[in-house]
């Protein structure tokens, strides 16, 4: 993140800027829907931003669909195959990212049908949401939150990362979770979010966040 200049922004008018560049974001690959990544730790909580977002492209008139990884974890059984605080399974087998490509990306390539699966399995129960597919018009924008989203090579058309320093990332995780906090430093070492994404925000105060974009 050196030599990156950041501003002082609120997160609505962020929310406002980012609908707004979204309106005239075309996909390289000729792809009628427009997919964003919000990149972030839960403790970043990216999700609400990109609920932001998405409220800012209703009142624009651009529909678009929420989703999170959340929804689209493995089974249990896989993923807590060695343990419930293994690093590297958290950082390599928690989400599925087969059914995200088969039920997310796939629809929303050019010629796809753009009826997309919103998520697959409850985290809470362990179980199959038996949610109905949505099937969003030409247009329409995929926003796709959760954590460690830049090392897949998903097809974002814009990818938004939402950093916490070291420090902040710790006092905003909850204790119980702390095991998580190597698999992010990995995550930096490996993939440098920060210096990947198209957008960067700082969140380390929840109340007054910074941005370059």
């Amino acid at each position: 993140m050196a030599g990156v200049r950041l501003e002082a922004i609120t997160w609505d008018r962020l929310g406002d800027l980012l609908a707004e560049r979204l309106l005239d974001l075309e996909p390289a690959d000729g792809s009628p829907w427009p997919r964003i990544a919000f990149d972030g730790a839960p403790a970043a909580r990216p999700g609400d931003l990109a609920e932001r977002v998405a409220e800012a492209l209703r009142t624009l008139g651009r529909p678009s669909l929420v989703v999170g990884t959340e929804g689209f974890l493995r089974p249990a059984s896989l993923r807590l195959e060695h343990g419930r605080r293994d690093v590297d399974a958290y950082f390599d087998g928690w989400f599925d990212t087969g059914a995200l490509w088969r039920e997310v990306f796939g629809p929303l390539e050019p010629g796809g049908d753009g009826r997309v699966l919103p998520d697959l399995r409850d985290p809470a129960t362990d179980r199959a949401t038996r949610s109905p597919y949505v099937r969003l018009r030409p247009g329409s924008c995929l926003l796709l939150h959760g954590p460690l989203l830049l090392r897949h090579w998903f097809p974002f058309d814009l990818t938004v990362h939402l950093r916490l320093s070291p420090g902040a990332l710790r006092r905003r995780t909850p204790e119980t979770d702390h095991w998580t906090l190597p698999a992010y430093e990995r995550y930096e070492a490996e993939t440098d979010p920060a210096g990947a994404a198209d957008v960067l925000v700082r969140a380390d105060d929840p109340r007054h966040p910074a941005w370059s974009g």
